[in-house]
Parts: structure tokens; C-alpha cells; sequence
């Protein structure tokens, strides 16, 4: 029984420092005046991708990609020309059942193996206050097409980063589309399950401070 008192003991001896070095207050906030121009990275711990479908007109089932890398280059005084290039794990695919995440990465939906990484690379990005439309290319299992993403403005700051021990500067963003899977080559179930895939991205990107 004193084997887990000592072991949380030594748990919560080893947080303090951690917890003590954390803001009294949200860092970040939805003020876009503390955007600083530069390239950012995305920050993998804290960026999803995430869909959600029509399973067999009974119910909805969703998912996540996580582990996301890629980078932001952006100016405040000229927000038009940011460029946004992301790379997704496929394999890194998640629901709430097991074998459900391998049939994703099998040959029937996403085929993981052969094809690791989905992209997308911006071509443009039109701004209006806190929102942007941003065109680009979209590569799923090797197929390319237009996509176009209505994103907006979360918030911007500075923090000391307790895990990674430096100072930073972030910025985040949320965006949604909708893409037809089959464009893509992922036509399995169609129309039992849909073929129209709503996306919803949520992107925390980070750079020394």
C-alpha cells in the first residue's frame, strides 16, 4: 500500500516546478495587434485535424489526425501574402475503436503504408479583419486538387514553454472545408458513408520569442 503513496509523492515533487512556472492567466488572446511578422512552426502537441461522417444514416462518427508539422510565414502589415504549408501523419489516425483506426490505414481508405503524409500548400490567402479564405493544394494518397479554407483568427501571445524550457511566441487559427473523399481516391463505402467529408483544423504555431 505505501508503494503508490511514494510513487504519487514523488509524482507530484517532480510537477511542482513544472506547475509553478505556469502563467497565472491565458497567455494567448484574441488580439491581433500582438501578431509579429516571421515564419512559425506548427506545434504538433497542439494542432488537429479533425472529420466527421455519416456512419450508415444512423449516426455520426468522428476522427482526428494529430502530430501535425508545417510552417506559417506571415506579416501583419501584409497578411495577403502569408503562406501556410502543413504535413499530416496518415498513420497517426485516431477514433474511438481500434480496428476501426487500422481500416482507415488499410489499402480500403487511406492505404498508410504507401502513402504516409497528406500535404497542403497555399497558393493564396485573402484576409478581412479576423478572417481569411485561403486557397491551396491538397495531396491525399498521392492525388492533388484545390481545396479552400475558411479560417479565422484565435488568438496570439507569448509564453514561456514549460516542456521545452524557452520562451515563445504563438499565434492559432481554426479553419473548415469540405472535401469529396473520392476526388482522392478513398471511395470505400460510398454512398453508405458519405462522400462529402467536413474538416475541421485547428493549428497552434510557435517561434522563438
Amino acid at each position: 500500500m505505501k508503494t503508490p503513496l511514494i510513487l504519487a509523492a514523488v509524482g507530484g515533487l517532480i510537477a511542482l516546478p513544472v506547475i509553478a512556472q505556469m502563467p497565472k492567466e491565458a497567455p494567448g488572446a484574441a488580439d491581433p495587434s500582438r501578431v509579429t511578422a516571421g515564419t512559425y512552426k506548427a506545434d504538433p502537441g497542439h494542432t488537429q485535424v479533425g472529420f466527421n461522417v455519416m456512419h450508415l444514416g444512423f449516426s455520426y462518427y468522428r476522427g482526428l489526425f494529430g502530430d501535425i508539422s508545417g510552417t506559417l510565414t506571415l506579416d501583419p502589415k501584409a497578411p495577403d501574402k502569408a503562406k501556410v504549408s502543413i504535413d499530416v501523419p496518415i498513420a497517426g489516425v485516431v477514433t474511438t475503436h481500434e480496428k476501426l483506426n487500422e481500416h482507415l490505414k488499410g489499402a480500403d481508405f487511406f492505404d498508410a503504408a504507401k502513402f504516409p503524409t497528406a500535404h497542403f500548400e497555399s497558393t493564396s490567402v485573402k484576409v478581412s479583419g479576423t478572417k481569411a479564405v485561403i486557397a491551396g493544394n491538397l495531396t491525399i494518397k498521392g492525388i492533388t486538387k484545390p481545396v479552400t479554407l475558411d479560417a479565422h483568427f484565435v488568438g496570439a501571445g507569448k509564453m514561456f514553454n514549460p516542456m521545452t524550457k524557452a520562451n515563445s511566441e504563438q499565434v492559432g487559427f481554426e479553419a473548415t472545408t469540405t472535401i469529396k473523399r473520392s476526388d482522392f481516391g478513398v471511395s470505400y463505402g460510398i454512398p453508405l458513408v458519405p462522400d462529402a467529408v467536413p474538416l475541421t483544423i485547428s493549428v497552434a504555431f510557435e517561434k522563438p520569442a
